[in-house]
């Protein structure tokens, strides 16, 4: 047995728009958008009548791809959650960028909420943490040369 890479991960949303729009701005490209529903799709996901909206959107090269996904039924009851860094289970994804200065900027200037200032992880990474729409929480680092 061999695992060969990470294929996508899902984020479960409730504005679509909004989260689609997030990561397009940070510089994301929408790949593709489709709806899922009926007895397949229940099965696949073990929810009763799944009915859902998903965007695809990866980098241009094709290496990265995250699927937003939106539940039209059933709904979550607990609804949006904001947990923090330390919260138990997935909490981040990180993103290796050039030029982190340019990036967070532009992500301030759209109201993105800046976790912590640019800081330099000893003489390898620049990181910053920010928060998007519905607590979803981007690692970004920027390897120094």
């Amino acid at each position: 047995m061999k695992i060969k890479r990470i294929d996508h991960v899902g984020i479960i949303v409730n504005d679509l728009t909004a989260a689609k729009e997030f990561f397009i701005d940070f510089g994301l490209e929408v790949k593709a958008e489709w709806d899922m529903e009926g007895e397949l799709m229940g099965y696949a996901v073990g929810l009763n009548d799944a009915k859902v909206a998903c965007v695809g959107l990866g980098t241009s090269d094709g290496q990265t791809w995250i699927e937003l996904i939106k539940f039209y039924s059933p709904s979550d009851e607990a609804d949006m959650q904001h947990p923090l860094a330390n919260t138990l289970g997935i909490r981040h994804i990180a993103f290796t960028v050039e030029d982190i200065e340019t990036v967070v900027a532009k992500l301030k200037k759209n109201g993105t909420e800046i976790f912590s200032e640019i800081q330099q992880y000893e003489e390898s990474y620049k990181l910053c943490y920010v928060r998007g729409p519905e607590g979803i929480i981007l690692e970004l680092a920027e390897e120094i040369k």
